[in-house]
């Protein structure tokens, strides 16, 4: 188990992540806006996983950040 697996919000982005892509199944949506929930929820996922390797806080914090917003 890599760290960013430990962190609580780690575990609570990829319950979003399921929550959305199950939400994404049974709502009728256009493709686009399918595609763009379904990439903007699991890159909260990614950009924490990936700010965790970093080893300043700086570093950790714009990713941290990125994750809050969906960037």
């Amino acid at each position: 188990m890599f760290d960013f697996e430990k962190l609580e919000i780690y575990q609570k982005a990829k319950t979003f992540n399921l929550l959305v892509r199950d939400f994404i199944r049974s709502a009728p949506l256009d493709a686009t806006t399918r595609d763009q929930l379904t990439r903007a929820s699991f890159s909260i996922v990614l950009n924490i996983a990936e700010g965790s390797g970093r080893f300043t806080k700086k570093d950790r914090r714009v990713f941290c950040n990125c994750s809050q917003f969906g960037v």
